[in-house]
């Protein structure tokens, strides 16, 4: 799989059930190939290997994915925490089996690093910051999507 990273988790680490007293870790990201379709990808491992592969790309890179594991994802509990993607799959990393490459810019597709600026939802989904203002009251309580841009970062 090729795809430009859009989103990327920071490194965690839980509990392992299987092993008492040591750690798991992990972390995902989002990858996109068209302006129609992206995947979540999670990784799992030893902290080594995790926090090598996190630190070997960013958002905006351009990634090769090789040997992941296809997994039908479980809807309900899998985009409470990640983002909510149009495939019903997911792919998982293996330390054994998989391999992520990363391209350089000058070998990245410029097809590909003009998706980084798509929206993930659909357009029709939004709210501006001046309809909820309108409109507080009446949407006390929702979850919304809200598209908008940053004008200026200060202290």
């Amino acid at each position: 799989v090729i795809g430009v990273v859009i989103g990327k988790t920071d490194v965690r680490s839980f509990p392992d059930r299987k092993s008492i007293g040591t750690e798991r870790y992990t972390f995902g990201f989002t990858i996109r190939d068209s302006p129609t379709y992206f995947v979540n990808v999670q990784s799992w491992g030893r902290e080594e290997y995790i926090r090598s592969l996190s630190e070997s790309f960013r958002v905006g890179d351009c990634v090769t994915i090789e040997n992941p594991l296809v997994q039908s994802k479980e809807a309900e509990r899998e985009e409470k925490f990640n983002p909510v993607t149009p495939s019903c799959y997911k792919l998982l990393l293996s330390e054994n089996h998989s391999i992520v490459k990363t391209s350089s810019r000058y070998e990245t597709d410029t097809r590909l690093l003009s998706l980084l600026h798509l929206p993930v939802k659909d357009p029709q989904d939004y709210y501006s910051l001046g309809d909820i203002v309108a409109n507080g009251q009446s949407l006390n309580g929702r979850i919304l999507n809200v598209l908008a841009a940053v004008m200026s970062v200060s202290q």
